[in-house]
């Protein structure tokens, strides 16, 4: 099995929200929603993650750039956004999905996730790391 199918494999039947996996070995996985659980994932395994496979339930833009960002070589997305699978093709991430979507919204499917929102008109994956990192404290000190 590759690294994508254990993590496929691993989203699904742990039911997570995101699972990274590098040569055979689970690195990360969460049941965390939204981009949080990817954004710690950086902040604990940092260049650990370069060339590691990725399953995501939901990949926008946002997630799409953290990728970038992170160096992971593969993404399975249950639901890719149209501008996500523009960044992944862009940087040379080999990407799969199984809904390909228009937009990724926010939590109460009332609006676009505010990440989304925020990596519109970013394409540096540097930039968004840190706009990511400021806007999840923001959004955690609205709660």
């Amino acid at each position: 099995m590759t690294d994508l199918d254990i993590a496929k494999n691993e989203l699904y039947e742990e039911n997570l929200t995101l699972a990274i996996v590098k040569n055979g070995q689970v690195l990360y996985e969460t049941k965390s929603n939204r981009i949080s659980g990817f954004l710690d994932a950086i902040e604990n395994l940092g260049a650990k993650l370069e060339g590691a496979s990725l399953a995501d339930r939901v990949a926008g833009k946002a997630i799409a750039l953290l990728c970038v960002y992170a160096k992971i070589k593969e993404v399975y997305a249950a639901v890719l956004s149209r501008k996500a699978q523009e960044v992944l093709k862009q940087h040379q991430i080999i990407y799969h999905w199984k809904e390909l979507v228009d937009n990724v919204l926010d939590a109460n499917k009332t609006g676009v996730c505010p990440f989304e929102k925020a990596a519109a008109n970013i394409s540096n994956s540097q930039e968004a790391y840190k706009a990511f990192l400021i806007l999840r404290e923001n959004l955690k000190t609205c709660k």
